[in-house]
């Protein structure tokens, strides 16, 4: 079996056919899914899928786009949030200064709010980083003098420098469909030099299908196109990497029964 470790299934034509997209799922071998919750007002929404049905695990966050729209996001906030059981990471949370459609204050303190929720109940950190490598690890060094929290950068595309940088934390690296898009050379090297046992795989369905699916709705199915790329990117047989990468999710996400667990 295979895991889509970020996934947003509370959104648009994934909700409307949610057991359609189960189904499809199922069949392609995706055997647990991890629902993101990226705005605070959307959480009801994504821990009902999750509870809805078994192989779905949820989070609890805020995506930095959101940090004007939902400011002031306090660790109390998230660590409520946190306790149902199906409730097992935090996030997606991070910095992005590509389109800043919040301001990069408001962002960090969202960002250190969700590190100490974290830290606080060592829950997995979905850390979401675009055109912000420098800051991203450097608050991230920061708060882990504070207390180390585990951590993923989730839908990897950065440089070289700041995958060295998460991996010296002790973060895992989730790579998503644009690895097998033709412009995506320097990321398939840099996929090259991550450790197997800090690999992780996602679709961040609806958003970044894979070739052969490439323009259009992604959804949780897809994870087997990327999955194939890698191995063979990595020459690795391709129920090797399914296993590798399915043993690294639950590794890290504790609170995460696999499917054929009492």
């Amino acid at each position: 079996m295979i895991v889509d470790s970020h996934c947003h299934l509370n959104y648009g034509s994934m909700m409307e056919d949610i057991d359609g997209v189960m189904q499809r799922a199922h069949d392609a071998g995706v055997g647990s899914m991890l629902a993101i919750n990226a705005r605070l007002s959307e959480y009801d929404d994504v821990l009902g899928i999750a509870e809805k049905y078994d192989n779905v695990f949820c989070t609890v966050g805020s995506h930095p786009h959101e940090a004007e729209n939902e400011p002031g996001i306090l660790a109390e906030d998230l660590i409520r949030r946190a306790q149902p059981k199906k409730v097992i990471g935090i996030g997606e949370t991070g910095l992005d200064y590509y389109y800043e459609y919040a301001p990069k204050d408001l962002q960090e303190a969202n960002f250190r709010a969700h590190i100490a929720a974290s830290r606080e109940l060592q829950l997995p950190l979905i850390v979401h980083a675009r055109d912000a490598d420098d800051d991203c690890a450097r608050i991230m060094r920061e708060e882990m003098e504070k207390g180390a929290y585990p951590a993923v950068i989730h839908c990897f595309t950065a440089s070289q420098a700041f995958a060295d940088a998460a991996l010296d934390m002790g973060c895992s690296i989730s790579i998503s469909g644009i690895v097998t898009f033709n412009s995506a050379k320097a990321l398939q090297e840099t996929v090259k030099t991550i450790p197997l046992d800090r690999l992780l795989i996602e679709t961040d369905a609806p958003y970044l299908a894979p070739v052969p699916k490439r323009g259009k709705p992604n959804e949780p199915a897809y994870v087997k196109h990327t999955a194939e790329f890698l191995s063979n990117l990595l020459n690795i047989p391709y129920e090797e990497l399914a296993r590798i990468t399915t043993d690294n999710f639950f590794n890290l996400f504790t609170e995460a029964k696999r499917p054929d667990q009492p």
